[in-house]
């Protein structure tokens, strides 16, 4: 079933890379921003992740907790927050059964060949655990302030 806004999100348990897991459940109570991204240390990838990195004390500030998701296995997270001095979540879903369930894990096309993958998607949950809003085929540059600013009016 695809996501929809006013609905409530779908269950997220996964591994960090930092160590640990993330549970919606365990966040209940505050909002939080779950973006799918296809792979750690791609161009768009990065930028994604740096400019949610760098908005980081904002999002906290106003109550936001921040995870990035992707098919990578933890110890690429841990290599690529290394490489790039991230301090954000970073969830591991190598068996793409969150991404699946979410509904970012999906047929592309690149070349004529097709062959399945996440489809870059963000998700503003409220506090409530229901999707405020959806962005799905995202832009990486400027995407985490657009974020930012529905989170702080939500």
């Amino acid at each position: 079933m695809p996501l929809k806004e006013g609905f409530l999100a779908p269950d997220l348990r996964l591994p960090l890379g930092a160590g640990g897991e993330v549970s919606l459940a365990g966040l209940r109570g505050r909002k939080v921003v779950v973006y799918f991204y296809p792979k750690d240390n791609t161009p768009g990838c990065t930028t994604e992740a740096l400019e949610f990195n760098a908005l980081k004390p904002q999002f906290e500030a106003a109550g936001v907790t921040v995870i990035g998701v992707s098919p990578d296995a933890v110890a690429s997270h841990q290599k690529f927050a290394a490489k790039h001095g991230l301090d954000i979540a970073l969830a591991a879903d190598p068996e793409q059964t969150t991404l699946a369930a979410w509904g970012v894990w999906v047929e592309k096309s690149m070349y004529g060949r097709k062959y399945m993958g996440v489809e870059r998607t963000t998700v503003l949950i409220g506090a409530d655990g229901k999707i405020i809003r959806i962005w799905r085929k995202v832009k990486p540059a400027g995407h985490a302030a657009e974020v930012l600013a529905a989170a702080r009016a939500a």
